[in-house]
């Protein structure tokens, strides 16, 4: 098991406690879509069904079809790309893809009742539908997600391949790269840790296993998270 300092995990060089690989800018970007026999955005060599988890109390969909769902809140940069192929790692060309999650303090839109007595209903913060395109790619800009009591640092995301067919999952990240963030970067570090919940704490990600972690990369004040989703299409 390798342990890597905060500093280390800003410069994304080691493989983590958590299980996920920090990828160098250089190698993330020449694991992108059109690289040299690299058909998948992520180092995967075989494309494992990827397993379905809870939907949580918080999804519904605004029906906004864009690429930034941010609205304006603060925290990290994000861009996210969940890359939709079948079992056979073929992309899946114009599948809808539905993100949502917390902001930084932990709060969805949408819903009363959130962390620090907050009602966001009507709002549609960090919410949003891309289609994918003829690399399966669905691409968002949004930042990173904060966390509450009793949940790992999470994205979910629908996956539509087809009108007839959905997986929903949750797309997770290393934990010495969340604990970076929340410990060094506003508004983040404005919350202390003692009551946040990590990857081994987690049952939902310790169930949807290392095929749900993401692969990070981040270059100056802005972070890239990628994943290959596989669906029984």
């Amino acid at each position: 098991m390798t342990t890597i300092t905060r500093r280390k995990a800003f410069a994304l060089l080691a493989v983590t406690a958590g299980g996920g690989t920090f990828l160098s800018a250089d190698l993330f970007l020449r694991s992108r879509p059109g690289a040299a026999a690299q058909p998948l955005i992520t180092g995967a060599g075989v494309c494992s069904i990827m397993p379905e988890t809870t939907e949580g109390p918080f999804y519904f969909d605004p029906e906004l079809e864009r690429a930034d769902v941010t609205e304006g809140r603060e925290g990290l940069p994000l861009t996210v790309r969940l890359q939709v192929v079948n079992a056979s790692c073929t992309p899946i060309p114009a599948a809808r893809v539905d993100i949502w999650h917390c902001d930084a303090e932990g709060a969805y839109s949408g819903y009363p009742r959130q962390p620090g007595g907050r009602d966001t209903t009507g709002e549609t913060f960090l919410r949003g539908t891309q289609f994918a395109d003829e690399q399966g790619i669905a691409a968002f800009s949004t930042i990173y997600p904060g966390w509450y009591p009793g949940r790992t640092p999470h994205i979910h995301f629908k996956a539509f391949p087809d009108e007839r067919s959905v997986l929903t999952g949750q797309m997770f990240f290393p934990d010495d790269f969340s604990r970076a963030v929340y410990g060094e970067l506003a508004p983040y570090n404005a919350r202390p840790l003692d009551g946040a919940t990590f990857n081994d704490r987690d049952g939902i990600a310790r169930r949807a296993g290392p095929s749900a972690l993401a692969e990070m990369a981040r270059s100056g004040s802005a972070a890239e998270a990628a994943l290959v989703v596989a669906v029984a299409a």
